[in-house]
């Protein structure tokens, strides 16, 4: 019979150590190493078992016909899987504490009255779930919760209940009697995510396991947690701001560049059809330091408020400080700014927001970055009617960008009259109502921009 191993495992990199250390000799951090046991598993204690019955078949013999989704009654969740849940597929949904995941999850399953689904909680009791469910305004028949961090007990309830959604939260208060080590550990863990992905794909039983973050932000437990998963979904947001974020940042049936946008309400979540409208104030009028992008994340165009403030430095060394936007991209356009329009920015500090609290990755958003930071500097307010996009090359050229059609009707349909695009942008001119202004510099962008 085999006999158990210990080592030692780094959980910020997954590099393993014979004894217990207290700096990483690969990454360098302090206090990362975790216990994992290494067990022979037995069937009588219910570990799992290789999958047996599949043959290697000629590729042209696969039936790959697209297979049928489950609707999640909800436009940003289905946007975000690419189309809806897949049958059998193993969903992993991780975020800072209290942004609301276990509340998406809740929220989803009581929204899908006509479908038997099953809440399995280690984190809440029974009591506390019903309590959740009242405030989020519904008691479902077909909800079923449990209260468990058993993992035996809970693959037992999905058997007995045949669930066709299962949300077991969070994968790191599970636990399996096939491995001694402690609850939350790195070998519990990867063996608790292992057996839900065996039992999901031999009976086609979607899951959805929550998982928690450590202090660097990442997914907690081994690196191999989001190897094993069909989908990573990362909820985003800050907890002083009313909007969350919903990305994939894996995704093996659909893109990874989709977003969905929640609203955090007194009674749960709710979705935002039409962010553009409320990333956009209204009283931007006679205010400088502003200006509007028009980005796209994924197939979706948005509008968003970009704001600047340029002061004198306080201090000897200037601030270069951003929120929702690159850091490292910031500096760059400043030294755009500063080399290919002369505008000395070395003695100021320099703050960039993009309103509402959400992150945007889309490099259209440049020209509006020093759109922005020119105006706080001039202290000019912008037209409240114009909004640009274009990316900033080192050489000051605006470069073309994508999906530059829905951009421009997105423009068009919240009431702008000018949009600036790049020049040689190809885009469809008939029954637009905006001008579309093209330019090929930085400094051309700036003219129009100031001269109203």
């Amino acid at each position: 019979m085999a006999k158990n191993s210990t080592k030692y495992v780094c959980s910020n990199c997954g590099a393993q150590s014979p004894q217990m250390i207290g700096r990483c000799s690969v990454c360098g951090e302090w206090g990362t190493y975790e216990e994992e046991v290494s067990i022979a598993v037995s069937a009588k204690k219910g570990g799992a078992s290789l999958r047996r019955g599949a043959q290697a078949q000629r590729l042209h013999e696969v039936d790959a016909k697209e297979e049928m989704r489950i609707d999640m009654q909800s436009v940003e969740l289905n946007r975000v899987l690419g189309g809806g849940l897949v049958p059998g597929s193993l969903i992993l949904l991780g975020g800072e504490p209290g942004i609301g995941k276990s509340t998406l999850a809740l929220q989803v399953l009581m929204k899908m009255g006509d479908k038997k689904t099953l809440y399995a909680s280690g984190e809440e009791s029974a009591k506390q779930l019903k309590l959740r469910a009242e405030r989020l305004a519904g008691t479902p028949e077909n909800l079923y919760i449990m209260a468990e961090t058993s993992l035996e007990r809970i693959l037992d309830s999905v058997t007995d209940i045949q669930p066709e959604i299962v949300v077991v939260d969070s994968i790191q208060t599970i636990g399996t009697e096939a491995i001694e080590a402690s609850i939350g550990s790195l070998s519990q863990v990867k063996e608790c995510a292992a057996r839900i992905l065996q039992y999901a794909k031999e009976k086609n039983v979607p899951f959805i396991i929550v998982g928690h973050i450590n202090k660097e932000g990442s997914l907690a437990g081994p690196k191999v947690l989001e190897h094993i998963v069909d989908t990573v979904l990362q909820f985003e947001g800050d907890q002083h701001h009313l909007y969350r974020i919903l990305r994939a940042q894996k995704n093996r049936f659909g893109s990874t560049s989709e977003l969905g946008i929640y609203e955090m309400q007194q009674d749960g979540l709710r979705e935002v059809l039409n962010p553009s409208e409320l990333l956009l104030s209204n009283n931007r009028d006679g205010l400088s330091g502003i200006a509007i992008a028009a980005a796209v994340e994924g197939a979706r165009p948005l509008l968003i408020e970009v704001q600047a403030l340029v002061a004198s430095a306080a201090y000897g060394t200037p601030q270069r400080s951003s929120t929702g936007f690159d850091s490292k991209r910031l500096n760059m356009l400043l030294a755009v700014l500063e080399k290919r329009v002369g505008f000395k920015l070395l003695q100021k500090d320099v703050f960039v927001n993009i309103a509402g609290g959400i992150r945007v990755n889309d490099p259209a958003i440049d020209l509006a970055v020093l759109a922005a930071v020119l105006s706080s500097n001039m202290d000019i307010a912008l037209d409240e009617y114009t909004c640009v996009t274009g990316e900033v090359g080192l050489s000051g050229e605006i470069r073309p960008v994508n999906r530059i059609d829905q951009r421009i009707k997105e423009a068009e349909k919240l009431g702008f009259e000018r949009i600036i695009v790049p020049f040689g942008q190809k885009y469809d001119p008939h029954n637009l109502k905006i001008k579309v202004l093209e330019v090929s510099r930085v400094a051309e962008a700036f003219k129009i921009l100031l001269h109203k």
